[in-house]
């Protein structure tokens, strides 16, 4: 009988992993900011590198962007960007902003939304990684203070653009602390969410436990509004119910539109990004680098490593290694910088090219083509997730205002005809069958499904349902007056 026993081997297995390198990081980082954060995290890098300095900026023409009807053939006046194979070693190596835009454009002095949940962040003991995972999960609330992404989600970013392999555990950790910064509610993944936290907070004399339960038991039957059931199922009379939901409603639905108020005025302030202007057939596209310094490695300190090199003590050689890392950072830098303008300006032209109708039409709305993530992506050559960097928190300011890039992006719907529209058009007619129906007898979703219908679009009435859902308009029976 053969005995039982334990072999031991090794062998070998080939697993690919996915590494970001130090500057690939950096480019990401610095891919994440607007020009105006990017003029702060350039003159901190400039105060902690000697090797680093700024000379005055002069000011550079507007990109001239001749655009086909296609927005296939645009042709830049800009200098285009060398290759890094092209950049010359440290002597006469430097960097100027292209597009400098000559314009004033008001800046915000107040303290931003960002900052002040930053400031409560900073009172914290972290670590690296979760002072990592506590800024970027600031930087992903919407404007309403919610964080409406999967923490799946930010995991995947999290590695991507940090190389920080973490899990939803830590990140769910770290949430959970920022969601105890004022004002009560922020950082809620739901208004669900949001209401409970405030509720924890609750500083009222009547016992907090019934709206509680309401909101975390009974949640739906508070959003519709249906008060007697909700009492019945309480256990509870109908006045004892209606003292809960007044506490309820006493709570902010928008704890971050709030602070956003509670910093002034100055911070409604915008400063875009980008310009776009429209002349004829011409469309102009800069970025708006007026604030961002011009970059140079120093010249004294090139000197002064090719004098501790000459010299070849033992000594000099550590000074020498001293300056050549010094000055290799400062290089590094300046390339990332360089990179994101590059990338910046690759989208932004993207964007311009499937949007020229809309551009040309003076900002009709029903314009707007159809247009999502992956049609820039593959347009530029670049990951998804680098577009969606780019477009997040950027603006964009227009001959008639200043939007968001979000603004350009929009799924599509399909008409009767086979033809596509843009969701944002699709919306905008469903607002305007609901502000013009009889408000004693609403349209229903079937309704609303028929006269969509009669307009050229196909859909079914679940689907205009999540829509009306999206514009955040009740049902028929809420609407009724």
């Amino acid at each position: 009988m053969a005995k039982n026993s334990l072999i031991q081997t090794q062998g070998q297995t080939q697993i690919q992993t996915q590494s970001l390198s130090p500057q690939q990081v950096l480019v990401a980082r610095l891919l994440e900011l607007t020009n105006i954060e990017l003029e702060d995290r350039v003159r901190s890098e400039v105060m902690d590198n000697p090797a680093l300095e700024t000379v005055e900026p002069e000011v550079g023409s507007i990109e001239q962007v001749a655009a086909s009807e296609h927005g296939d053939d645009m042709v830049n006046s800009a200098d285009d960007y060398r290759v890094e194979d092209d950049v010359p070693d440290y002597n006469g190596w430097d960097y100027r902003p292209q597009g400098d835009y000559a314009e004033e454009i008001p800046v915000a002095s107040g303290v931003s939304f960002g900052d002040t949940l930053m400031e409560q962040l900073g009172e914290l003991s972290l670590d690296e990684n979760e002072q990592i995972i506590g800024e970027y999960l600031i930087g992903s609330l919407d404007e309403d203070g919610l964080l409406h992404k999967p923490l799946s989600e930010i995991e995947d970013e999290l590695i991507i653009y940090y190389g920080l392999d973490t899990d939803s555990r830590a990140i769910e950790r770290v949430l959970k602390m920022i969601q105890t910064f004022d004002p009560a509610g922020i950082a809620a993944r739901s208004l669900q969410e949001s209401l409970l936290l405030q509720l924890e907070r609750y500083d009222g004399n009547n016992n907090p436990s019934l709206p509680k339960r309401i909101i975390t038991d009974y949640y739906d039957e508070f959003a519709k509004k249906h008060w007697d059931t909700l009492a019945d199922k309480l256990g509870v009379s109908a006045e004892e119910c209606r003292e809960a939901i007044a506490e309820i409603v006493r709570l902010n639905p928008r704890p971050g539109a709030s602070l956003a108020e509670g910093v002034g005025p100055e911070r409604q302030q915008i400063i875009p990004d980008f310009i776009i202007d429209v002349q004829g057939e011409m469309i102009s596209v800069a970025l708006n680098n007026m604030y961002v310094p011009e970059l140079r490695v120093s010249n004294d300190y090139i000197n002064m490593l090719d004098e501790q090199v000459k010299s070849g003590s033992p000594e000099h050689k550590a000074a020498a290694l001293f300056l050549k890392q010094k000055i290799e950072s400062a290089k590094g830098f300046i390339s990332a910088v360089r990179q994101r303008e590059q990338t910046l300006l690759d989208t932004i032209r993207a964007i311009v090219g499937f949007q020229q109708a809309f551009l040309h039409s003076g900002g009709d709305e029903a314009q707007l083509k159809p247009m999502i993530l992956e049609d820039i992506a593959k347009k530029t050559g670049y990951d998804i997730s680098t577009v969606s960097r780019v477009s997040n928190s950027k603006y964009a300011q227009l001959p008639w205002g200043i939007f968001p890039l979000k603004y350009f992006f929009n799924d599509g719907v399909v008409t009767a005809d086979g033809g596509e529209k843009s969701v944002r058009e699709l919306y905008r007619s469903l607002k305007e069958l609901v502000d013009a129906e009889d408000k004693s007898n609403p349209l229903t979703d079937t309704e609303l499904m028929e006269k969509l219908q009669e307009q050229g679009y196909t859909m079914a009435r679940r689907t205009v349902a999540k829509y009306r859902e999206h514009l955040h308009i009740p049902v028929a029976r809420l609407r009724k007056e």
